[in-house]
């Protein structure tokens, strides 16, 4: 696919060296030796160098939203690792650019391709999701009530995040919502709508929506949802390993419905068994998952139509025709 319309920026050698030099500050290193740039990013660059505390990976972008997405993620990385359920780079630094913009600093690490560890991701994945429901229930135990628990160690109880997160280079809305259905609709669906209509005018997908906005809640009858962590942006290019076992990275995080995470579909290729059979040994499907995957699925490919253009026009149509067919 190409890179994202607005986003994405090279720089030229002037402005590389002034990320140099704003790198080698932040840092307060006497050494910063590039050691390769990274390719396969649409959004930022990235570049990796041995510093005096070893070697770092540095992801820079002088687009106006370059501070928000890298502060969700920087926060959505220091959370995750808290759980201490699934492997995540370390975050060290962030700061703002000269010219405009921001880079952000994440302890390298040496990584391929997720392959042998598809199963133990599986596995680690439905650990990040149980996590916070585990933790209330042993809270309870130790504390009889949520209210009376240590500030750091109170669950989670409502569906969002402590700061804005990203998903490529749009920002979302995660101001805290009691109910998932209303938190799913209004803050990730309705605001790619509203993208849309704002650069397409796009009368069709407004005349569907007016239309499934209605029907949303037919796919959470009866279902219970405690929220979960959520890596935000789960797909295969967000995914690694290294010699010890799987790794996410480039999150978008927020508390959610954890099937949200699985609405991606065949993201592992010919590991994707292996992924799925692992997770659902932990968190078997609940009754109407298949009514909810392409409905989450919805929001991906509005957010494709949003980053790449009418490309993924007609497959959004469809998608939407399909879901008021079923739901």
């Amino acid at each position: 696919m190409k890179p994202p319309k607005m986003f994405l920026h090279h720089m030229d050698p002037r402005r590389h060296q002034e990320m140099e030099e704003k790198l080698k500050n932040v840092l307060r290193t006497s050494v910063l030796i590039p050691c390769g740039h990274i390719q396969g990013g649409c959004i930022s660059e990235a570049w990796k160098y041995d510093t005096d505390q070893g070697r770092v990976f540095v992801k820079w972008n002088r687009g106006n939203q370059a501070m928000t997405m890298f502060k969700g993620e920087m926060t959505s990385l220091e959370t995750i690792r808290k759980t201490r359920t699934v492997c995540v780079p370390q975050p060290i630094t962030l700061a703002e650019l000269p010219a405009g913009g921001a880079l952000f600093v994440i302890k390298s690490m040496e990584l391929r391709p997720i392959s042998k560890f598809a199963s133990k991701l599986g596995d680690q994945l439905a650990d990040l999701h149980l996590h916070n429901g585990l933790m209330k229930v042993k809270i309870q135990k130790n504390y009889g009530t949520i209210g009376k628990c240590p500030a750091d160690l109170c669950p989670v109880e409502k569906f969002g995040f402590p700061t804005m997160t990203c998903c490529g280079y749009i920002p979302q809305d995660n101001e805290w919502q009691d109910d998932w259905v209303t938190f799913f609709a209004s803050q990730r669906l309705q605001p790619q709508i509203r993208l849309i209509e704002r650069d397409y005018g796009d009368r069709t997908l407004l005349g569907l929506w007016s239309e499934l906005q209605m029907k949303v809640q037919n796919a959470f009858r009866d279902t219970v949802i405690v929220p979960s962590l959520l890596h935000g942006d789960l797909w295969e290019g967000n995914t690694a390993e290294d010699d010890h076992g799987p790794v996410l990275f480039d999150p978008g995080s927020f508390y959610g419905h954890s099937e949200y995470e699985l609405s991606i579909g065949d993201m592992f290729g010919d590991h994707c068994g292996e992924f799925y059979q692992a997770y659902h040994r932990k968190i078997p499907k609940s009754s109407g998952f298949e009514l909810r995957q392409p409905l989450y699925q919805l929001f991906h490919s509005l957010n494709n139509w949003n980053h790449f253009g009418e490309m993924f026009r007609g497959s959004t149509l469809n998608l939407m025709r399909y879901l008021l067919q079923i739901l």
